[in-house]
């Protein structure tokens, strides 16, 4: 199931289901998180409807009242009509929540704010009459758009045929009806479920064959020092990564506007060269399956050095959203790397607000992409601890030695130089591995 390329004449109305477990500000906050992602595909967000049930797994999602009543504002299109509201509105089922007044057919689909099951979102298709769509199909849509390298895409297309799959509908008259020369006995239900399958299958051999190539990269990067942003989608890690990097990286003021990880060199340039990488953004209740296949990119975050954890500090929902990215951290197995919180945005808050968050985080750092004397503040500290594992020692290259004095500049930091009569007598600071490497080189050449 895919969105159409309309999706910008498209009105939503946004669906919010609160339970015992998820009500209150966090139903708030998660809605209004919603209507920022339908709002990125191009939707136009009409309005939003609430209700209080017992939980999301009943086979009707909604009570039959609420149901009237958004039939009202799809246009009543479906098997749901105004006259049924009386008929089967039951308040021991469900505890109805009054929203704002709005005008009869003025949503063209419908937008839940949680999972449906495929039973589910069959039932409401059908009562409602346009389409509908959970908040995984949403943001699984975002991300199959804002692919763009290799990588990404198979990783993004083999979590959206695991969505589609158990969605698959019958697509002919009779689910009995056989199809010749196309399997034996099999419905084209099952020839597409089957299409699938061997469609997933190919991509995760695919992606085997990229992430051996991934890996392989890493592994040449691995002995530089490695800073990895981490975040919340929307914390401004990209509109960072080009501040302190220099680059001509994506910003947009979007969810999920970038997925694809890039790498780049600190700068003003160290040597050794220090790599930034800014990994995809995460967001509340992300699908397990776009987890899983995000293995690969959060490898750059499994295998870096520091990770600066950014938020956007001018939203008073940070807190939770730091949350979200511990816990996805966890899930992929990022853990044991030294961890700077980086509060973003700063030339959002007052000074009086950025006094109270230095207080309650006072290892954290305060700092603004647009202010050019925090990014070099952030300079300043990346250096610093990457320089923290480095060990000083002297390095004596005899003027005959061809090609070590370059490798020494570009992969050390170079504190003082001596010319003697037959050679250079060089101070250098770098980690064990490059000078044990650099010193087997000199015995060899």
């Amino acid at each position: 199931m895919k969105l159409t390329e309309k999706a910008s004449l498209t009105n939503a109305l946004l669906i919010s289901i609160c339970t015992p477990q998820f009500k209150g500000d966090e139903a708030k906050d998660s809605l209004a998180e919603l209507a920022r992602l339908v709002t990125t595909l191009g939707f136009k967000v009409v309005g939003t409807q609430s209700q209080k049930q017992s939980s999301t797994q009943r086979v009707n999602v909604l009570g039959a009242g609420k149901l009237a009543e958004i039939a009202h504002l799809t246009g009543n299109q479906g098997s749901v009509d105004d006259a049924d509201t009386e008929d089967f509105f039951d308040e021991t089922d469900f505890e109805d929540i009054p929203s704002e007044n709005l005008p009869f057919a003025c949503a063209d689909v419908v937008v839940f704010d949680c999972d449906l099951s495929p039973s589910q979102l069959r039932n409401v298709e059908n009562q409602l009459g346009v389409q509908v769509y959970d908040r995984t199909g949403i943001i699984i849509e975002i991300f199959s758009r804002h692919a763009r390298t290799r990588t990404a895409r198979l990783q993004v297309e083999m979590a959206r045929l695991n969505y589609v799959a158990p969605r698959l509908r019958e697509s002919t008259v009779g689910d009995n009806e056989r199809q010749m020369g196309k399997g034996a006995g099999e419905t084209n239900l099952e020839l597409d479920r089957r299409k699938v399958r061997d469609q997933l299958a190919e991509l995760k051999r695919e992606l085997a064959s990229v992430q051996d190539e991934m890996k392989g990269r890493r592994t040449q990067r691995s002995e530089l020092f490695c800073v990895a942003l981490v975040g919340y989608t929307n914390a401004g890690k990209s509109s960072m990564m080009r501040a302190i990097t220099g680059s001509e990286v994506l910003v947009e003021d979007k969810l999920f506007a970038t997925l694809d990880t890039t790498v780049r060199a600190l700068y003003p340039i160290t040597q050794p060269r220090i790599l930034v990488s800014d990994t995809v953004g995460f967001i509340k209740k992300l699908p397990h399956d776009l987890v899983a296949s995000f293995h690969s990119t959060l490898a750059e975050a499994h295998d870096a050095s520091l990770l600066l954890y950014v938020v956007d500090a001018s939203d008073s929902s940070f807190r939770s959203q730091l949350d979200v990215v511990h816990e996805v951290l966890e899930e992929v197995g990022v853990e044991g790397a030294q961890k700077l919180l980086v509060l973003n945005k700063s030339d959002q808050l007052s000074t009086d607000q950025q006094q109270a968050l230095m207080e309650e985080f006072p290892d954290a750092m305060m700092t603004s992409t647009r202010n050019p004397l925090d990014i070099a503040k952030l300079h300043k500290y990346i250096v610093g601890v990457s320089e923290h594992g480095m060990i000083e020692d002297e390095i004596i290259v005899p003027y005959t030695a061809k090609g070590i004095i370059g490798e020494i500049r570009s992969s050390m930091s170079v504190t003082k130089e001596e010319y003697e009569y037959s050679h250079i007598k060089l101070t250098v600071r770098s980690n064990a591995i490059d000078l044990a490497r650099l010193k087997k080189l000199m015995l060899n050449s």
